[in-house]
């Protein structure tokens, strides 16, 4: 049973921004706050993170409401990567059905610079669409899971890269699979983009360092790169740095104390 004296903060993770927000909050809040960090388990060696760890789904909204009750969550940060849809939308509609307080905590989006040949994009379907007519040979940095919307693209060969090998085959005609888990060096993504004689890139605007060293690369290297734009969540508790996610997170301890909770 949770100690009640303490206050039981759910991470939504995945993200290092998660994994750095467990961490400090852990020595900043110390036995005052519980943590748990949840993860989707898309990964098979997830990193450590500080406090306690749970792995795998929620059964959408109605399950993560079940789960909050259930296990005496007090707050919920939503540090899950930009993309992260599905839970993001389930998190938003779980809090409100339990009157939980929720913060969104996401790392600044790119923004272009001087050098930049940027084609933004709403969606992955409207990269796909571009693709034909400028491309031959293509960067896909999108990961494992978000490949359907390239499935019958033809006469355009894809690299996708990959933190753990493929299952299963990717839905796609023409491609090549390369593993590697960031954060990646500018150098390196050069000498991949060279080596595999790379166009063009695919890449969601995800913000953060870990995976901007391709940025930088197609820059150098004057390749044009389209950008998916990131979606835009209606909440008036979203910050984008550590300090401001900690600063919440102190709040909402003050105002559970204020309230005798």
């Amino acid at each position: 049973m949770l100690d009640r004296e303490a206050v039981h903060l759910l991470i939504l993770g995945g993200t290092a921004e998660a994994a750095a927000l467990a961490a400090a909050a852990n020595n900043r809040f110390g036995a005052t706050l519980k943590i748990t960090t949840s993860l989707a388990g898309i990964t098979r060696a997830p990193r450590s993170v500080s406090g306690a760890l749970r792995i795998g789904g929620f059964g959408g909204a109605s399950g993560l409401a079940t789960w909050l009750q259930g296990n005496e969550v007090d707050l919920v940060v939503d540090a899950t990567h930009p993309f992260a849809i599905i839970i993001s939308e389930n998190t938003i509609q779980a809090c409100m059905s339990t009157n939980l307080p929720h913060l969104v905590y996401s790392r600044p989006s790119w923004e272009p610079k001087a050098g930049d040949r940027w084609r933004i994009v709403s969606d992955l379907d409207s990269a796909a669409a571009l693709l034909p007519e400028m491309a031959e040979r293509v960067f896909l940095s999108l990961g494992s899971q978000r490949l359907e919307a390239f499935a019958g693209l033809k006469g355009v060969h894809l690299l996708v890269r990959m933190i753990d090998p493929p299952e299963t085959p990717p839905p796609l005609v023409d491609y090549t699979v390369v593993l590697g888990r960031g954060p990646f060096g500018v150098e390196a993504e050069h000498d991949l983009l060279r080596r595999e004689r790379i166009d063009t890139i695919v890449s969601r605007n995800s913000g953060g360092a870990a995976t901007y060293a391709k940025i930088e690369a197609a820059r150098h290297l004057h390749l044009p790169v389209v950008m998916v734009a990131p979606p835009v969540w209606e909440t008036d508790d979203r910050v984008e740095s550590l300090e401001g996610a900690l600063r919440w997170i102190e709040a909402q301890i003050a105002l559970r104390s204020l309230a005798g909770l």
